[in-house]
């Protein structure tokens, strides 16, 4: 089924494109700096994130065919249209040295394995906590928010060398964090003929 723009939203995009040459990025890299720089209506955004075309075009793959999803908060859930998530927080509980976010990384990772996509907007320590988990992902998207761990956290997923979408400065947030993995779930799934293999 194919995704019905509303006119207030091709505006937005127009305007947006008015403002910031967009043309230059490949086109994974481009549709998430383009919703994500819409989601929060601050253009930094396109010199602030760090992707590659390479893991974005495989965690694209990935999440067409169906691999789970894991958000760090409900939040984070809300924002991702047209997918089932899954968050653990709920019934996550903090401990000596354990936050709730973290420990809601370790059960959402007992349910569902390697090769999900991750989603952290909101805790720096949730993100910390999938790096000290082999979690093998097929892409953490890694946009925490806040002066305390936020940079430092995404710098050490940036150094990890798991795929990944993330940022240098200390911005971030729920909504950011779920429109990038929108940017992924709406752009079209190529003919077989033309996948990158």
């Amino acid at each position: 089924m194919n995704r019905v723009v509303h006119p207030i939203e091709q505006e937005s995009y127009r305007r947006l494109r008015a403002r910031l040459d967009t043309s230059h990025f490949p086109p994974l890299t481009r549709a998430v700096v383009e919703r994500v720089v819409h989601s929060a209506a601050d253009l930094e955004y396109a010199s602030d994130l760090v992707m590659d075309e390479g893991e974005l075009v495989a965690a694209h793959a990935a999440l067409h065919a169906g691999a789970p999803v894991v958000t760090d908060v409900e939040m984070v859930a809300a924002g991702i249209t047209r997918r089932e998530t899954v968050c653990r927080l709920g019934e996550a509980k903090s401990g000596p040295g354990l936050t709730r976010s973290a420990h809601a990384v370790r059960l959402a990772y007992e349910e569902v394995g390697p090769g999900a996509l991750w989603v952290i907007g909101c805790a720096p320590t949730a993100l910390e906590e999938l790096l000290a988990l082999d979690v093998s992902p097929a892409l953490v998207v890694g946009l925490p928010v806040g002066f305390v761990g936020a940079a430092e956290s995404k710098a050490a997923l940036r150094e990890s060398g798991l795929p990944a979408v993330s940022n240098v400065s200390e911005k971030g947030g729920s909504a950011v964090a779920a429109a990038a993995l929108n940017a992924l779930l709406y752009h079209p799934v190529p003919p077989a003929s033309e996948e990158i293999l």
